[in-house]
């Protein structure tokens, strides 16, 4: 691995993810893993009236990249709903296969380098899987 795909902002942005504790009531709960690395994730999701973000809680068993990648969801969550998460979600995706731009979610650039590494593009698209999992899902009364 390159050291620059492992620096000082991806290490920092992933121990970024205890900011987030698992949220004691949520109205979305959802657990997922990625199945060629074995990262895993619980994502506890607030909403609000239009099924928008207004809050989140993680739980995150993954590398650095996969823990940075939750944490730029959870920072930068609120406000969104199931279509702009799923956008985003497709966008990285697409990218990752070299089509189309570099997604626009705030703090992406620091994954750029990941990009190179096919084993690791499960890990960052997690958190956004389960946000979409987690969105899909009815909430629970609050």
């Amino acid at each position: 691995m390159s050291a620059a795909l492992y620096n000082r902002d991806i290490l920092a942005l992933a121990v970024a993810t205890a900011d987030f504790p698992p949220l004691d009531a949520p109205r979305h709960r959802v657990s997922a893993r990625a199945p060629l690395c074995g990262s895993a994730i619980i994502l506890d999701l607030d909403t609000d009236e239009a099924g928008r973000i207004a809050g989140v809680g993680l739980h995150v068993e993954a590398c650095a990249l996969g823990q940075a990648s939750a944490a730029l969801l959870a920072r930068h969550a609120a406000g969104q709903g199931l279509a702009e998460i799923r956008a985003t979600r497709d966008a990285m995706a697409a990218w990752f296969k070299g089509e189309g731009d570099e997604p626009r979610w705030p703090g992406f650039a620091l994954l750029v380098p990941a990009r190179d590494y096919p084993a690791r593009h499960g890990a960052i698209l997690l958190p956004f899987d389960a946000a979409i999992a987690a969105l899909e899902e009815p909430a629970t009364a609050a």
